[in-house]
């Protein structure tokens, strides 16, 4: 069952979905033909990993956002599909074959991001600047989102992401201050916030998202919008939490579509350039036109 409360859904044990957070399955001609590029080319994606509810949507329309090194993370997110464990060996060829890809594609805007790789000295961000600098040889005209970890911190590999200048860095917070240790186990609050404020500084167009409907209040959120702001981010993404699978963390409220526009308002009022808010909303949703 359904329990209504403050214009949020509140979740009840055994409850199904409410209709906004209904998706088709994806299906299609262009679908289908990304599908066959992905496998042929042993890519991964976080698409596919992370469960997207987008997936057909933006699959449909020959978008996908690249997953590199790997698809086995090093850390235990109590909200992430991703699977944990110990990684295979670095594919030095990856950069290659997701350039190929995204020509082969024709991708006007590719979204790259990873898994966390803390058991390597460089954090995987030797293979990230090869990565964006083999797209750039073989797409000169393709931009590029970089969906980044935060390197536990080691501002010498958040600088090799620096250095190679995508259009746009993302780093996401995820959830607020509060529930920082219980969502994101390994990452802390503060220390997201320093990569961002670092990329701002850099004269990088920074961006992030927080999943909504774990227990955060609102005033709770719109501290965080506050303190992203402080970090100078200009892109934000503000999307339900959707359970992956019963061993992930529960999801403790349904956010009403108009409680997500409601925010979306004060984060443009707070000075966030442009804002991406509702129940599907996932980090590279519609990351096109975040160029601006």
């Amino acid at each position: 069952m359904l329990v209504e409360e403050n214009n949020k859904i509140i979740e009840v044990r055994g409850i199904k979905k409410p209709d906004w957070l209904r998706v088709k399955l994806p299906t299609g001609k262009e679908y289908a033909e990304v599908r066959k590029i992905v496998s042929e080319h042993k890519l991964h994606t976080i698409c596919e990993s992370g469960n997207c509810p987008n997936m057909g949507e933006c699959w449909g329309a020959g978008t996908a956002t690249f997953m590199i090194l790997g698809n086995i993370c090093t850390r235990s997110c109590g909200f992430c599909a991703v699977a944990t464990g110990k990684p295979l060996p670095v594919d030095l060829d990856e950069p290659r074959r997701v350039a190929e890809s995204v020509k082969l594609m024709k991708i006007k805007h590719c979204v790259i991001t990873s898994v966390d790789r803390d058991e390597l000295k460089d954090g995987g961000s030797i293979i990230w600047a090869a990565t964006i600098n083999a797209i750039r040889k073989e797409s000169p005209n393709t931009t590029l989102e970089t969906l980044i970890p935060d390197f536990q911190g080691k501002w010498e590999n958040l600088q090799r992401i620096i250095d190679v200048a995508p259009e746009i860095v993302s780093h996401n917070l995820e959830t607020v201050a509060r529930l920082t240790k219980q969502v994101r186990i390994q990452a802390k609050y503060e220390r997201s916030l320093e990569v961002l404020a670092r990329l701002s500084n850099a004269g990088i167009k920074s961006k992030s998202g927080i999943m909504l409907g774990l227990g955060e209040t609102e005033e709770e959120i719109i501290e965080a919008l506050k303190d992203l702001r402080k970090s100078e981010v200009k892109i934000l993404t503000l999307g339900q939490y959707l359970q992956p699978t019963p061993k992930h963390l529960p999801v403790k409220e349904f956010i009403r579509p108009e409680q997500f526009a409601k925010l979306k308002e004060i984060a443009l009022q707070l000075g966030f350039r442009y804002v991406e808010s509702g129940p599907l909303v996932r980090s590279s949703y519609h990351a096109e036109k975040h160029l601006f």
